[in-house]
């Protein structure tokens, strides 16, 4: 049975994990979060729900001004070959959300472990950091170290990457 808002609190405070809930109408898009930056502080993130030509799943979870190249970043995560976004069908299934309601959250679904979550090196400059609960009707906002210790009590250890385009980006990976 999928998860819910309600049971992702109960989840975290079974944790000790403190959360701010901010409501506020749906938001679909980072631009459209945008207004309410000074209401809610913090890092904001990003998702992308994508797969490797392997099937290999994987979460990203982005700063929200972060320039992911989705052309090169199967090399900085390990992924075999480029990437595509996963369906609907496999979000809601894996993450038990819908498109626009994707969030790092979401991983409290995945029960067999399929989804590899990639967290974005530079988000963790950010001691607080602003998900969706389940939802794209409310922002949390959770401490950085206990999104991890989240991630960690749902077998889903992030692998924390460098996403920001680089120099190195300009050239086209070595096979």
């Amino acid at each position: 049975m999928t998860k819910t808002r309600d049971d992702l609190f109960r989840f975290l405070e079974g944790l000790g994990i403190r959360t701010e809930t901010t409501e506020h109408p749906p938001l679909h898009t980072v631009g459209e979060s945008r207004h309410l930056r000074g209401v809610i502080t913090g890092g904001h993130t990003k998702n992308l729900f994508v797969k490797d030509k392997k099937g290999r799943i994987f979460l990203v979870v982005a700063e929200e001004t972060r320039e992911v190249d989705l052309k090169r970043l199967h090399a900085r995560i390990g992924a075999q070959g480029r990437l595509s976004f996963a369906s609907a069908e496999l979000m809601g299934e894996l993450l038990g959300v819908s498109p626009g309601s994707v969030t790092a959250f979401g991983v409290l679904n995945d029960s067999q472990g399929r989804v590899t979550v990639v967290l974005d090196e530079g988000l963790l400059a950010h001691d607080i950091l602003n998900c969706h609960p389940m939802t794209n009707e409310a922002t949390t906002s959770i401490r950085r170290d206990d999104l991890l210790r989240f991630f960690e009590a749902t077998d889903h250890a992030p692998l924390i990457r460098p996403l920001e385009a680089s120099v190195d980006d300009e050239q086209e990976p070595q096979a």
